[in-house]
Parts: structure tokens; sequence; C-alpha cells
């Protein structure tokens, strides 16, 4: 007999017996890491622009240890982590951009997951988020379309959309409540940490971004009111300790004084139309999902008098969530004047995604959704092609000229002669948004501080006596010149707003 060592032959079928299954990315995973690597390449190469400079000026403010009154607690982790790795505002705004696109995608992939069990619904959602708009861009943050992704990827409002598609598909969740769970009460429902979780989470979306916050908690009363049945003691105990704890969460957030003002002001209704209107094609699959919500109610009830059953249709086709969810979001759209540009992005995630949920239904199709099909491949096409193909095509490859992200000038070069906290005197238009993010003070002219030394000119003023020339940008010719006294600037010699 050898006195070997014994081998284990491996017996057929043992891998199953092991765990020694392979798993499979989903179509979302394989297209959604591409798109966060083209979106990111995409966010690094456009220069910081718009509201950019606000954000980047509040982290500046923190990491030089003064306080800002207007701030949420995230603004104020990234003040922390700024002066913890010694980042400048403008960097941590570029660092922090891939990780919202992260949540961002994390978060639709989840919520797609909660709406059908079909693979293909969530690229889909994806693909109809980021073109299927409109014919014109829409400016400002609150949506995953292509060519604003590229400027407002780093703002905070990126974030509070991401864990406000989280909190939706949580809530789907619980208000569904079609997965088995390891551990639920003694009324077999899912434990009630869960539901104050999800409401701090609802919570600290209004904390980052308020205006994301209202249509998240819109969102909320869409999914709930939509999908929750058997309204009895312990359902409604648990929705009502979700909705204290966002209340409570957001009161301690004012108290404390966290809840930040809203960036921008959106309220024109012009060029709404042309910024939307593609999306609309998804209605009519909202139109179906609303008749298929009424058909399952009324097949549920005996036979009644047919006026009943009307009443009784009518109400049940709002039982759907994403019907819902476009109406409350419209209404936010419409009356919350203030916050038009952030919450045209969830107000037009309904029908997008109610056209995806349809259109990743398996073949053979029938002939109208066949026909919604081509319409929205066409619409997809149009989109991309006038509004936001310009976002991942270079203008140095560009061949026919399509609308690319703005290109505001930098101002590193008059950045490094000013010390940090320094009043500049400018009226400029790029430079009175983008100076405050170097850390840099704005003197608006009606304080009348002595110690002005800085003064930013365009190329159609002239320079003040006792001024002298210390640096100048070959882009925009604007020159930047140091006071040889600090004094007072003549009134002829400030400038006026030029764009």
């Amino acid at each position: 007999m050898s006195t070997g060592a014994l081998v284990r032959r491996a017996t057929g079928g043992s891998t199953a017996l092991r765990g020694g299954r392979v798993r499979r990315l989903t179509p979302y995973q394989v297209f959604g890491l591409l798109f966060w690597l083209l979106m990111t390449l995409a966010y690094w190469r456009v220069p910081p622009c718009c509201e950019a400079g606000q954000h980047a000026a509040a982290v500046e403010r923190l990491r030089a240890g003064l306080t800002d009154a207007a701030v949420s607690p995230y603004v104020l982790a990234q003040g922390a982590l700024a002066r913890l790795t010694g980042l400048t505002g403008w960097q941590l705004l570029r660092v922090c951009g891939p990780v919202h696109l992260l949540v961002l995608l994390t978060g639709l992939g989840r919520l797609g997951r909660v709406l059908t069990p079909r693979p293909w619904a969530p690229v889909l959602a994806l693909a109809f988020l980021a073109v299927l708009c409109g014919t014109e861009p829409a400016p400002g943050a609150g949506s995953l379309a292509l060519l604003p992704l590229t400027g407002s990827l780093g703002y905070p409002s990126a974030l509070a959309l991401g864990l406000t598609f989280w909190a939706w598909a949580l809530t789907g969740a619980r208000s569904r409540d079609l997965r088995r769970v390891r551990y639920v009460g003694p009324s077999g429902l899912r434990s009630l940490s869960g539901y104050a979780v999800l409401g701090a989470l609802y919570g600290t979306v209004a904390l980052i971004d308020p205006v994301i916050g209202v249509g998240a908690a819109a969102g909320a009363v869409a999914f709930v009111a939509g999908w929750q049945r058997g309204w009895r003691g312990a359902v409604r105990w648990r929705w009502g300790v979700l909705g204290g704890v966002a209340a409570g969460v957001v009161v301690l957030g004012m108290h404390a004084g966290v809840l930040p003002r809203a960036y921008g002001s959106y309220g024109s209704y012009e060029g709404v139309i042309p910024q939307c209107w593609l999306a609309l094609i998804g209605v009519p699959a909202l139109w179906l999902r609303a008749r298929r919500a009424a058909g399952q109610a009324m097949r549920g009830r005996a036979a009644r008098e047919r006026v009943v059953r009307r009443r009784a249709a009518r109400l049940a086709a709002w039982r759907d969530p994403l019907v819902l969810l476009f109406a409350l979001e419209s209404l936010l759209a419409v009356y919350g004047r203030h916050g038009l540009g952030e919450l045209l992005g969830p107000a037009l995630l309904a029908p997008q995604c109610a056209l995806a949920v349809e259109l990743a239904a398996e073949r053979p199709w029938p002939g109208w959704r066949r026909a919604l099909g081509w319409a929205a491949a066409g619409g997809a096409c149009l989109g991309f092609l006038a509004a936001q193909a310009g976002a991942v095509v270079p203008r140095s490859v560009d061949p026919v000229g399509f609308v690319q992200p703005p290109r505001w000038p930098s101002y590193d070069w008059a950045a490094r002669h000013i010390g940090p906290g320094e009043p500049v005197r400018t009226d400029a238009y790029y430079a009175v948004r983008l100076l405050p993010g170097y850390g840099i003070e704005l003197d608006d002219g009606h304080d009348h501080r002595p110690r002005v030394r800085w003064l930013l000119l365009t190329r159609q003023e002239r320079l003040p006596a006792g001024a002298v020339v210390v640096d100048w940008s070959r882009r925009t010719g604007e020159v930047l010149a140091r006071l040889t006294r600090t004094r007072e600037v003549p009134v002829a010699a400030r400038p006026t707003t030029r764009r």
C-alpha cells in the first residue's frame, strides 16, 4: 500500500452543494458601470461653472474655520474632510462628483427592481432619464440628463436625488411587502426600526436640499398610497413613525441652524416645454398602468351597480404609484416656482420609468407596444442629438456643432496672488460667481471697507490712479490690479456688470 497522500476526487455536481455557482452581472450593472465611467470623465472634462462657486465657497469657509449660517450637515462633513485631507473646495467638488453619481445609479437600479422584476427595465430607465427629456438642455440639478450632469454632479442636490431614489425604493418595498424578510415583528410586519431609519433618510434628504426633500416626501406619499393595503393599526403606526422621525430630523436641523437655503432660482416657465416634452412619450405608459390598476381593483370586488363600479374604477386608477408620483410632482413643479428646475427631474421620472417597464416586457409585442417602442427610440435619438450629445462629444471632435456644456473661464491666475479672506472689488459676471470658490471675499462697494487692496477689471474698464497691474487673463482680457494705498476706489473706476 502506498504511503503517499490520498487525493480526493471531485464528484460531479458537488459544486452545487458548496455554493459554486458563479454570479453573473446583470445588464444594469454592466451598463451602469459604463455610464459611471463615461459621465465621470465628462464631468472632469468640463470646468466648474454656474452654482459651483457657491458650493466651493461654503467648503472653503468651513476649511478656514469660519462658520456659515446656511450649510447642511453634508456640507459640514465636506468641510471637515477638506480640513483633514487638505483638499480645496474645487478639488472636493471634483472628488464628490463620482461618489454622487454612484449613489444615483445604485438608487435608480434598486428602484427599478422594486417596480418590476424585468432585468432590462432599469437599463431602459437610465437611458430615458439621460436623453429622453427635451430638445433644449435644462439648467440646474435635479435630473440624470447628460448635459446638466456635467456641471451639477458635484452639487449636494445630486446626492440628495440619489438618496431620494433609495428612499423611494425602500418605501415601495415596504408598501408592497412582496419580499420575505428574515426578522419580523409580532404582527408579521417588518421591524419598526427599519421604518425609523427610513424616516431619518427622508429627513437627511431635506437637510441636504430642501427642494429635493419636498419632492421626496411627495414620492413617499405616492408609493404608500399606491401600494399599501390593509391599513390596520400596526401598519398605520409604522408609517406614522416614519413621518414623525422625518419631521423630527428636519425640526432638529432647523433648530441647529443646518437647514440650507435653496441655491439658484428657476421660477420662470419660459422654455420649460422644450426642455421636457420628449418625456411625455411615456404618458401613454402611465395611462396603461392606471387602466391595469383599475382592472385589478374591480376584479377583486363583488358585482355592483354600474355607476358604483365606474366610480370605483376611477379611484382605483390612481392607486398606481407612478401615476400618483407624476401627478404630485407635477403639481409641486407648477406651484413651487422657486424649485422648478430641481422638481422637473422627479416629475419626469414617472413617465420615463413607466415607459421603461413597458418596453422591457418579453416578446412578441403587440402592435401598440411596437409603436410605443419606435416612438421612444425616435425621441431618444432626437433628444440626444438636439440637447445631450455635447456632454460626451468633445468640441474638438464635434462634427456638427452639438450644444456643448458652458465653459466658464478659470480664475487660478488671479487666486494665486490674492490671500485667503482678502476682499476683491469686481462686478464681472463670471468673477463674482467663481472667485468665492477660492476662499476670496467680494466687496460689493456698499460697506465702504477701507482695506480693499485688489481690483479685478474687465477689458472695457480703465485702470484707476494709484493701481498697479499684477496679472491678466489671456482668455477674457480681465486685469487684476493692486492698489498701492488701501483707500476707497473712485466711483468712475468701479466696475459695471459685463457678461
